[in-house]
């Protein structure tokens, strides 16, 4: 088998963990449909005995998101929850976790809803400076765990400098690279030390597959996560695996598009009238924007806004009067999505922490598509004015 990490990204992404199926000699990776494999006899077989265990189709999958992101090993799992909640379950009662202020709502309700009922202490702070960090540090601090850029204000989190913090307290440094990719954002290159994706958004991209992923270079801290992910089990079957490496085939091609109709969108929305405050990491006046031009490759196609003077149902009004975007949760994928946070996908958090962290009322998320983007301006436009 060819080894392709060395290659550019857009020939890892076709490549890399795929070869010619060894019967038929099929060019895409096979389908292995089952549950169970034949041994020989007890406990002699070729590799797979059971499906949770080892499955052909999500290995090559594994071996494929492990190359985009420079990784050793990954994992993948049925859901990008079941990925951070295996990273969870490394840590044991007591222990501490420094995490961000402004974090998807599904990761803030696992941490205080879960995890902190079994004895595990949250600390969710501002981590723009991440000089802050050090406040907060202490002998029970087992991990550093961030977004960035985060959900939904797009925060830029300065990696590299997390990680010297970590390294020096030997704490476990995990980075949710979902806004991202890792087509913009390699974040073990920068010292991570667990690579967190929401496959379900960019790596699928076609809002058809529910999946999370972890990459790391640890042999230690994977054989830790490998033995959780088979006993606790939340892995993923074949067809979901089949169709996410079928979607990152075109992962370079969509996160060019993405990025493109992403600033156009943004330069757009700027100086609209009717917008008070836009996120979005290209502008030089966006927080850590420097930051952002050191650690990425380019800024993306997630924006956030907030409306002038507009009530809540104003804001849902508008939500849901775009001909183009679709009102839904989710992101990443082909097509355009608008979405309010605050009853959506951050509505576990309450209000109070919202409106600290900037996830207001009027705030709407938009995950620019790979559609056409004078479309979306008009879309835009005949919803904004």
């Amino acid at each position: 088998m060819t080894d392709f990490s060395k290659h550019k990204f857009g020939t890892k992404a076709i490549h890399a963990g795929a070869e010619p199926d060894p019967t038929t000699g099929a060019i895409m990776t096979p389908i292995f449909q089952t549950s169970t494999y034949v041994q020989e006899y007890p406990g002699k077989h070729k590799g797979y005995a059971y499906a949770r265990g080892k499955n052909p189709t999500r290995e090559a999958l594994q071996k494929n998101i492990a190359a985009l992101e420079n990784g050793k090993f990954c994992l993948c799992f049925s859901s990008g929850m079941g990925s951070m909640d295996a990273v969870m379950k490394l840590l044991r009662p007591g222990d501490e976790v420094i995490t961000g202020d402004d974090l998807y709502g599904g990761s803030y309700r696992m941490f205080t809803k879960v995890f902190a009922n079994f004895g595990i202490k949250f600390h969710f702070i501002n981590l723009h400076n991440a000089d802050n960090i050090s406040k907060y540090v202490n002998v029970n601090t087992k991990l550093l765990w961030v977004e960035t850029p985060t959900n939904p204000t797009m925060q830029i989190v300065d990696i590299e400098a997390c990680a010297k913090i970590a390294k020096e307290n030997n704490i476990m440094l995990g980075v949710d690279n979902t806004f991202a990719s890792p087509f913009l954002q390699n974040p073990l290159a920068l010292g991570a030390d667990i690579v967190m994706h929401s496959v379900t958004k960019y790596l699928g991209g076609h809002s058809d597959v529910i999946m999370g992923a972890l990459v790391l270079n640890d042999e230690k801290i994977y054989e830790q996560l490998a033995f959780i992910h088979n006993s606790c089990g939340a892995t993923p079957g074949p067809m979901d695996s089949f169709l996410v490496m079928r979607g990152i085939k075109t992962l370079h091609l969509r996160m060019e598009r993405h990025c493109f109709n992403g600033r156009k969108i943004a330069e757009y929305l700027k100086n609209h009238p009717k917008i008070e405050k836009i996120y979005w990491p290209g502008f030089e006046d966006h927080p850590n924007h420097e930051i952002a031009k050191k650690q990425m490759r380019d800024f993306g196609g997630m924006i956030s806004i907030v409306l002038k003077h507009s009530t809540v149902e104003d804001t849902f009004n508008i939500a849901s009067s775009f001909k183009v975007f679709s009102l839904a949760e989710s992101l990443g994928g082909v097509e355009s999505l608008i979405n309010h946070p605050a009853t959506m996908t951050h509505a576990s958090i309450p209000k109070a922490e919202r409106d600290k962290a900037g996830v207001v009322d009027n705030l709407l998320r938009l995950s620019v598509g790979v559609e056409d983007v004078e479309d979306l301006i008009e879309d835009l436009k005949q919803v904004l004015g």
